[in-house]
């Protein structure tokens, strides 16, 4: 039993542990405020836009309840007992999962942008081919290692990256 509680213990202090229930108590916090986003931005200025509709109060009766309808809202319908296709709440998750869903991608793609290394400038090369044995030799070698062959010197160019490869900065 104390092996167990040991093992339970580091599992619950784990780093990626802590992360994860951090994540789930900031989203369940942002759910509301995209809850509310919806709610009371949104589906008012979507409905001003198509016409004055509440989507909350959108739904169709599928079989009336105890009182005859229609009815004026959807908690009307529900207290009478009737079965409704809910098609305004609907809508309002598919909103809310958009508007959650482009946070999240904005969000992602700021992370991403930080994390961004700048491209570093190549490095000079610190190994040659042997042009006879194909073999990788030090840059600065004048004679291959593994055929013992004299190896040509190097080109102006490859002398002047060598030379600020190799000064301190």
């Amino acid at each position: 039993m104390a092996k167990f509680l040991k093992e339970f213990r580091e599992f619950a202090v784990k780093g990626n542990v802590i992360d994860m229930a951090v994540g789930i108590i900031i989203g369940g916090a942002f759910t509301l405020i995209v809850q509310s986003l919806v709610k009371d931005v949104m589906n008012p200025v979507i409905g001003l836009l198509v016409g004055g509709i509440d989507f909350s109060n959108l739904f169709v009766v599928l079989r009336e309840g105890t009182t005859a309808g229609p009815y004026p809202t959807l908690a009307a319908a529900q207290a009478a007992g009737a079965v409704t296709l809910n098609l305004g709440l609907f809508l309002n998750a598919v909103v809310s999962f958009t508007i959650v869903a482009f946070v999240v991608f904005m969000l992602v793609r700021t992370i991403n942008r930080l994390k961004r290394e700048e491209v570093e400038a190549p490095k000079s090369p610190v190994e040659k081919p042997c042009p006879y044995c194909f073999m990788t030799v030090p840059i600065k070698a004048t004679r291959c290692g593994h055929c013992t062959s004299e190896l040509p010197l190097p080109t102006e160019a490859e002398q002047q990256s060598l030379k600020a490869a190799s000064s301190p900065s």
